[in-house]
């Protein structure tokens, strides 16, 4: 059975959080196929259905994302569900906003919460759908480029999304929503191809 994966963490003043966009992508593929009601279980908050055809456990790990891989090995562990059949739904400071990026297997990147599901699982193998937030920008000095600004990822990745994007970040939500059906109906190499650079902008 699959498991999809949204990170995040728990609690009201997360919930517009960088951090939290894969909780909304799970809130959007219960919505698109009647999942609901979200329960308590596994430390975290579950539901099942079908989703593309496909038998799949849909879950957002409560214990905070530094903890997350505990609840995704325990979902894993019942129900069987082997690493090349879980999904994990992610920020990435290393995209641009917007930008997608699936991927199979691979290291952590720095993620708390991909460094936390590797822990627990044992195992690197599972896939990934990577949504770009982007860096913050140090105002660049006159004629020159601007900078990411090392010291400050943490306040990004934990701060809100403007509330004027509220119609983008619907509109990308939409796009990993869409992602995670394609892997679940054509598999992850069929929609590494389709959606690998979806939100890129062509080069004047």
């Amino acid at each position: 059975m699959w498991l999809i994966a949204g990170l995040g963490n728990p609690g009201r003043k997360y919930e517009r959080n960088r951090h939290n966009i894969g909780f909304r992508v799970v809130d959007e593929l219960v919505r698109r196929h009647d999942l609901g009601p979200l329960r308590e279980k596994f430390g975290g908050q579950a539901a099942m259905g079908a989703i593309a055809r496909q038998r799949a456990l849909v879950l957002k790990p409560m214990e905070f994302m530094n903890h997350s891989g505990f609840a995704v090995q325990r979902a894993a562990q019942f129900h069987g569900t082997e690493p090349a059949e879980l999904v994990v739904v992610h920020d990435e400071i290393d995209l641009p906003f917007a930008r997608l990026r699936l991927k199979a297997g691979g290291g952590h990147g720095g993620h708390n919460g991909i460094r936390s599901v590797a822990e627990q699982l044992g195992s690197n193998d599972f896939l990934r759908v990577r949504i770009g937030v982007g860096r913050p920008e140090r105002p660049a000095a006159a004629g020159a480029a601007s900078e990411p600004v090392q010291g400050r990822v943490s306040g990004h990745v934990l701060g809100d999304f403007p509330a004027e994007m509220d119609r983008e970040i619907a509109e990308l939500v939409g796009r990993a929503s869409d992602a995670v059906e394609a892997i679940l109906a054509r598999g992850i190499r069929a929609a590494m191809n389709d959606f690998n650079g979806a939100g890129e902008k062509p080069v004047d």
